[in-house]
């Protein structure tokens, strides 16, 4: 007599995901961004900040390439410089108070692979790039926020 497998019929085995909710940076960066230009003068960079509520933003050359970053902390530099010689805010470029060497991260990146270079570098925001070419920007706070998600979907 032959033996009988009392396990039933198996169902075709799909490739499991290790999360169901969406994890890269792509699905939670901010992809409308407020750009600067290394010409444009300091004082339209903070008028911008204050405008449009913002803590920085990305440099990028006439060709669209991404030169820079310039943040709050560089204007309040120029503030103090502008203060302790006696000279007017108005007539100094972005190019002299940017950040040149700017880390970036890919676009296909994890979120929690980004939540570990923002916790190394002590970043506010890191630009994305895809291919060479600026895509968007993410922040600890859009970090804090796929988290904040991703505990609804997977982590009960």
């Amino acid at each position: 007599m032959a033996i009988k497998s009392f396990q039933g019929r198996r169902a075709k085995e799909v490739s499991k995901k290790e999360y169901d909710a969406p994890i890269l940076v792509t699905d939670y960066m901010s992809k409308k961004l407020v750009t600067f230009h290394p010409e444009q003068s300091i004082l339209e960079v903070m008028e911008a900040f204050a405008k449009h509520r913002i803590s920085g933003g990305p440099v990028l050359d006439d060709s669209g390439f991404l030169v820079g970053i310039v943040s709050e902390a560089d204007c309040m530099k120029q503030i103090s410089e502008s203060r302790y010689f006696n000279q007017p805010i108005l007539d100094k470029s972005v190019e002299r108070f940017m950040t040149k060497e700017v880390e970036t991260i890919p676009h296909d990146m994890t979120i929690f692979d980004a939540a570990g270079v923002f916790h190394k570098n002590n970043r506010r925001r890191l630009p994305v790039m895809q291919d060479g070419l600026l895509i968007g920007q993410i922040s600890r706070k859009d970090i804090v926020v796929a988290a904040l998600k991703l505990s609804a979907h997977n982590w009960k």
